[in-house]
Order: structure tokens, then sequence, then C-alpha cells
């Protein structure tokens, strides 16, 4: 059996934490481990490493490679472009097929990358059970028993009960509050998870009756990279699972959550006596039954009640509880003005380490710089800025035009504007120095690569 796990997806439910080019898989809302990494453990219980696919898309690929550095021999393909979750899992199985050697009849399992499953020894189990019903040919998938009448997921129509799954009626989308309290009501619905298993000549036979405009499995993968662009952008729930006659799921009764709000998250959080969750520096008198979370800034909160806060270094969420699936609707109307607080965070993940903005104002930018042991930037220069680097700990290696230094802490470099220049750490610790830009444009477009030893575009 092979895993896909599916961590290309972009979101928006959790603004300002979650942006678009940091989505909700890379974040640590539970320890210090993030969503992806959190998937990745539990699937290493029941898979060998050389046995994982990881599906993301190439905005993401270095967050991911940079998630999975602790991890040895997982496979990492990147999607030339986000396409819904078809086209990532027909890459995925075109990747297991020809790069993995996986026979057709074997099954494989398909999971996003940013849900909450505990106890994992009894997901573990669901996994297993999964892998018998998907090699009898039925394309399975896993229900979750619902609590709530909740909006946010969409819902499986089951049918009559055998041997531990449940032939699938129908998918029904999200429903309203008043649908959903009456599919629990009468039962027999399930929350869709979005985990999935199947064989691969099974899904490949579905593919090729419910969406033939998509079946491209008879080329290459190299090929498959290359038209990749022309596949629709479908959901495998719209092009295959609501059309099939061959669905199954499987009930699970566990602790699951894909946290797709902050309802969510506050819903299987840990609270204190007055029905709060508190994180970061945060002080209350007289709140009750809220969630406050801080990144950077001392909060203060007085006679808040059933309320969500949201904070980080540039945007602030402050919302009625039940309310946060609205959230979705501020990063649309942050979009639509082309606000940069939708898409990035203040601090911005590079290959080669990170940067985060520490202030901006006209003609003028300053950013804390960490740069990894061993990593360097690319070879490059800029036409409307000059820079100047300040060590703060580490050691950099500039290259400035013809001339190259070590630099230590508390010693600096001066880049002129036009000129040619590299900074790399060649040492053993995190480099981590601030960089103060001036100029009449401070934009990050605003530069030119000459070498790049990570594979980016050259040029402007």
């Amino acid at each position: 059996m092979k895993a896909i796990l599916l961590a290309g997806g972009s979101g928006s439910r959790l603004w300002p934490l979650s942006r678009r080019n940091y989505p909700k898989q890379f974040l640590r809302l539970f320890g210090n481990l993030s969503l992806l990494q959190h998937t990745v453990e539990r699937t290493l219980m029941v898979f060998a490493p050389k046995d994982i696919v990881i599906v993301t898309g190439n905005d993401y690929r270095f967050h991911v490679l940079n998630e999975m550095a602790s991890y040895k021999n997982l496979n990492i393909i990147h999607e030339p472009m986000s396409k819904n979750t078809a086209p990532a899992i027909l890459l995925g199985i075109k990747y297991c097929i020809e790069k993995l050697g996986a026979s057709l009849d074997e099954a494989v399992f398909v999971s996003p990358c940013d849900h909450i499953i505990e106890p994992v020894s009894e997901f573990i189990k669901y996994i297993q059970k999964a892998d018998e019903l998907a090699l009898t040919g039925n394309l399975v998938t896993f229900g979750i028993t619902p609590t709530a009448p909740e909006t946010g997921y969409g819902y499986i129509k089951a049918g009559m009960a055998d041997g531990g799954f449940c032939r699938v009626e129908r998918f029904v989308e999200k429903p309203d509050i008043t649908t959903a309290k009456g599919y629990i009501e009468s039962g027999g619905y399930y929350w869709n998870s979005g985990m999935f298993a199947f064989k691969i000549d099974t899904i490949i036979d579905e593919f090729r009756h419910h969406a033939p405009d998509m079946d491209v499995l008879d080329c290459t993968f190299e090929d498959m990279l290359k038209g990749f662009s022309e596949l629709p952008s479908r959901s495998i729930d719209y092009a295959v699972m609501e059309k099939s006659n061959i669905v199954v799921t499987m009930p699970m009764t566990l602790k699951w959550n894909d946290i797709g709000s902050w309802d969510s998250l506050y819903d299987i959080k840990e609270k204190d006596v007055n029905g709060n969750v508190m994180i970061g520096d945060v002080l209350s008198i007289d709140t009750k039954n809220s969630m406050i979370i801080g990144e950077k800034r001392l909060i203060a909160a007085i006679g808040l009640n059933d309320s969500i806060v949201i904070e980080t270094g540039d945007a602030l969420l402050i919302s009625k509880r039940g309310r946060t699936q609205q959230v979705r609707d501020v990063a649309a109307e942050l979009k639509n003005k082309l606000r940069k607080e939708e898409s990035a965070h203040l601090t911005t993940m590079r290959p080669w380490g990170s940067y985060t903005i520490l202030e901006e104002g006209h003609r003028y930018k300053i950013k804390r710089i960490v740069v990894l042991s061993g990593h360097k930037l690319s070879k490059q220069s800029h036409y409307h800025r000059s820079e100047h680097w300040v060590v703060v700990s580490g050691t950099a290696r500039v290259t400035i035009a013809e001339k190259e230094v070590i630099i230590h802490e508390n010693e600096s470099a001066y880049v002129p504007k036009n000129t040619v220049h590299r900074l790399e750490n060649p040492g053993k610790i995190p480099l981590e120095m601030i960089e103060v830009q001036n100029g009449e444009y401070v934009g990050e477009d605003d530069i030119v690569r000459y070498d790049d030893v990570y594979g980016r575009q050259l040029g402007q």
C-alpha cells in the first residue's frame, strides 16, 4: 500500500495566521510540530518512508522541504500549479506506478495534511480495514461520525451497514444550519473527511469512465508534468466519487477535526476554568468562553464573552464565536483590494532560511535575515536599492562585486545599488543579521539573479 499526502492547498479560513503563501498545513497549533508534520508522523506508523508521496505546489516546495528535513526517504513531488485534488491525486498515482514500482492491484491511501486525528492507534486500524476494502474493488471514504450540525463540512449519506462499512448513497455539499440539524436528527449522515483508499486499477477505471478528460495516466510522469496546466481543476469528489456506484464509507468514531475555522480550533483546545483558550502574552479580566491568540504584543481583554481574537505582527482579527466561517470573506476582500496581508506574513520562508520585515516606510525597509548553516542566497543585484548588513550572530561570507570577506557579529558590510553580491553562511550555526534597505523602491521584485543553487528562475 502507498500513501499520497496532499499538501498543496492554500488556506484562508484561519487568517491571519494562515495566508495564501503560508497555508494551514504549516501552522504549529499543537506543540512544536506543524499539521503537516503531525500527518507524516501518524502516516509513518503504517507506511515505510519510501512508500509515502507528498504532493505539494511549486509555491510551497521549499516550505515542505524545510518541514521534512528531519525525515529520510520520503518522496516529494511538485504540482506545476494548483489544480484541486483530482489532478494532484492523479500525479501522485502516476509517480507511484512509474517511480516507486507500484503494481496496478496495489492500494493507495490518500489524505490531506491539515487534520487532527486521535487516537492514532485507532486510526491505524481504520487504514488497515480500508486497505482490505480497497483490494476488493471498492472506493473507500473515511466518514466521521458527526458530533454537531456543522456547516463547514461536506456530508456523506450512507446506506445500510455491512461489516463495518456502508455503501454510499450520495455526497452532500456543505449545508446550511437547518439542513445540517436535519442530517444529525435523521441519522445515517457522516462528515466527509477528504480521506480515501482505492486500488490503483480501480481508480484508473473510474476516472476513465466518469472523467475521461482527465485520463492522462498512459503518458510518462514527466509528460504529465508538462501537460499539467491542461488538466481541469476538479476535486476528486466531483470528478469520481459523486458519480461512482462502488463507493463505500467507513464510519469512524474517533476525534477528528480539519480545523476549518477558529471555532473548530476553540472546540478542541484545552480550556481554563473560565472556558478560555489563551495563547501568548494575554492578560484577561472577566473574560469567558473566548479564545485569544497573540504572536508579538501584550493583549489585555476585559469583559469579553464568546469572542475570538487572533493577533499577528501585521493584522488583528476580532470575531464573535460562531461567526468565524466568515473569515474567508475577509481574506477574499483583502485579495480584491490587493492587500499584502492576504497572501504574506511579515516572516517569509526561503530555501536558504527566512526573513522578517521589522519596519518599512518611504524609501526604506528593515529586515531580520536568518540563513541556515551551509546555505547561500542567490548571486544577485538590485536596480533601486542599496543594502547595509549587520551580523547579529553567526558568521557571514559576503561577496560584493569581486571582493569576498568574512564578517562576524557586530561587523557590517555595505552593498551599493546595481552591484552584484551574494550572502552565505559557512558556519555551523544559523546566521542572523539585520538588513537595512534604502532607495526609491524597496519591493521584493527588484532583484536580478545571476546564479541560484535552488534552481529558481534567473534574470529579473
